[in-house]
């Protein structure tokens, strides 16, 4: 399946933004993208529709992994999404240049929370992407019992057009 993420550059530049900020205990920062759907003639095309960062008192302290959101913040993103009927999407960033990869945390976690956003929106395409300074990487669950499928192109669009992540 081919799925293209497009997301406007003043959005992914806040996103970034947010991302880049100091917490007080976790060691990075997660937010959730929503975005619209759409099925077209090999795949799936996701369109950015907003950004929702974690606030600071939905982080949990963990000695396991960078930052540890609780239910709070799970709810918040579900009910942000749930509002325009969007895809969720959990963000964060690994920093450094080139395609970044998962840890294995990512991709041991992502298997057991992204299924439940289904549970609110069953219908929606949900996932998981991971930023570098200058690419992206990310994997979609198509439904509650599918796998997770490689998002295969990012387009920034803004006053010019630019791809800044692929993984094939």
């Amino acid at each position: 399946m081919n799925i293209l993420l497009k997301i406007t550059a003043g959005l992914l530049a806040s996103v970034r933004a947010d991302l880049q900020r100091p917490h007080q205990f976790a060691f990075e920062r997660v937010g959730f993208l929503t975005a619209g759907a759409a099925r077209v003639q090999d795949g799936l095309l996701l369109v950015c529709r907003s950004y929702h960062p974690i606030a600071d008192e939905d982080y949990e302290r963990s000695n396991s992994v960078g930052a540890q959101i609780g239910s709070s913040a799970m709810r918040k993103g579900i009910e942000a999404a749930y509002a325009n009927s969007s895809s969720l999407i959990h963000i964060h960033t690994h920093g450094g240049v080139g395609d970044p990869e998962f840890s294995g945390v990512d991709l041991r976690s992502a298997p057991g929370f992204v299924p439940g956003f289904f549970n609110a929106l069953p219908r929606m395409p949900h996932g998981l992407v991971v930023l570098s300074n200058d690419s992206a990487r990310g994997l979609l669950w198509s439904g509650r019992e599918d796998g997770p499928h490689n998002i295969n192109g990012f387009v920034q669009v803004g006053s010019g057009v630019q791809k800044f992540g692929a993984r094939a």
